[in-house]
């Protein structure tokens, strides 16, 4: 098993922490932790000074847990705290919902932060993940959960600032996909860098980000005019793809990996 961090400006003391609450986990729970990562806003690259961790992971049991009639709970969730939010799906869970093309899970591989993985899962996982993502799914998700935080959140005088970024954040995304780059990547920063052209408008995200950075997550303001003007335009004019969608991985190559893995808990 490798343990790899991306981010170095997280806390050797968070850190520790986190791999002993992974190491709990697989013994309480006698699984096998074969990838962990940074989920939300730390690894989205706008995380304020009280946010908490959003630690998220795929395991997999020992094989007498799969030879039941009954099928046991494939989600394992830990008590949220003042700073660590943990949670992880059962491999089989997560190999139906790469197959489904589940943008959370998308996520996850792509996660600038990542705290254990093990590569031959890796390697295999992404590689299944490239075949199945779909432009159309991810599209629509990431186009209703903008339309959806912006409906709900940033209609008055003074707003929640983190809003903002969680609306033009998925917002991005859906663009990225329909101007046909694919799996949007999930640092904030990129996606700017590369769909933002308008100086101004950049000017005032980048403007945003440091107060956003600097202050509490629940912390309000008032609008940010060009930003709020080039979200109800985007949303408007924002339209999913309609091209053929990937032919995916056969059934035998999920089926593989669920077995591959499941044989190697057995040994750890």
């Amino acid at each position: 098993m490798t343990t790899i961090l991306h981010d170095h400006s997280l806390r050797r003391p968070v850190l520790s922490r986190i791999e002993d609450e992974l190491r709990s986990i697989e013994r309480s729970c006698h699984v096998r932790i074969l990838f962990a990562c940074e989920s939300g806003s730390r690894g989205w690259g706008f995380a304020s000074p009280d946010c908490d961790y959003d630690v998220r992971f795929i395991y997999v049991h020992r094989p007498d847990w799969y030879l039941r009639v009954r099928p046991g709970r494939d989600v394992i969730e830990r008590p949220v705290d003042d700073a660590l939010d943990v949670s992880g799906w059962e491999l089989r869970k997560a190999l139906g919902l790469l197959a489904r093309s589940n943008p959370t899970l998308f996520e996850w591989l792509g996660s600038p932060v990542v705290y254990r993985q093990d590569p031959g899962f890796a390697e295999r996982f992404r590689t299944l993940a490239s075949q199945h993502f779909s432009d159309t799914r991810g599209c629509w998700h990431y186009l209703s959960m903008a339309r959806r935080n912006f409906r709900g959140c940033l209609q008055g005088d003074n707003v929640r600032l983190k809003t903002y970024l969680y609306v033009l954040r998925p917002l991005l995304a859906a663009q990225w996909i329909a101007s046909g780059r694919g799996m949007p990547p999930m640092r904030f920063a990129r996606l700017v860098d590369e769909l933002i052209d308008d100086e101004a408008l950049r000017d005032e995200i980048i403007a945003l980000l440091f107060i956003k950075l600097a202050r509490a997550e629940s912390d309000l303001g008032p609008r940010f005019p060009r930003i709020h003007d080039y979200i109800e335009t985007a949303l408007q004019q924002l339209t999913p793809p309609t091209w053929p969608e990937r032919s995916g991985s056969s059934p035998e190559a999920l089926d593989g990996l669920l077995r591959d893995s499941v044989l190697l808990a057995e040994s750890v």
